[in-house]
């Protein structure tokens, strides 16, 4: 029997400078660039690095939303907020050392717990992050909903 397998196609077509477009079919168009660190020009336009934080994020943000609605935890707030560390490697390259996750769950009341063990599921769970090659901390927030929430 063969282990499942997904595959997740893309082209990417450079525009000038150090400027490309990546085409996904059936999706928008992403134009991405160096940043200004590493002598990008356009600060308003997205990054390599940005797209890899924003991946490791977004995938906890997905994985968490998708085991609370399958095990019938309500979500009333749920924000990932991520800072990737790039500097000088134990292995001796220039790359990401670090990316740091700040989740944040509101839900019922005295459902906390189950929202807590739920976060830890979606870590151990997240694609993206068991598939990095740097350090993933993740420090996790639940708290109730309030009615101005």
């Amino acid at each position: 029997m063969k282990p499942k397998e997904f595959h997740f196609p893309l082209t990417i077509r450079w525009l000038d400078g150090p400027r490309v477009v990546v085409r996904v079919e059936e999706k928008h168009d992403v134009e991405i660039a160096s940043p200004p660190v590493f002598r990008g020009t356009d600060p308003t336009v997205w990054s390599p690095e940005d797209l890899f934080v924003a991946a490791a994020a977004s995938c906890l943000a997905v994985t968490l939303q998708g085991i609370a609605a399958r095990q019938n935890l309500p979500l009333h707030r749920l924000e990932v907020a991520g800072d990737g560390t790039v500097g000088m490697r134990s292995d001796g390259r220039f790359g990401f050392t670090r990316v740091d996750l700040r989740l944040e769950i509101e839900t019922d009341a005295g459902e906390e717990k189950r929202a807590l063990e739920i976060a830890h599921k979606a870590e151990e769970g997240c694609l993206v992050t068991v598939s990095l090659d740097c350090p993933v901390e993740t420090t996790v927030d639940v708290r109730a909903a309030t009615a101005t929430s």
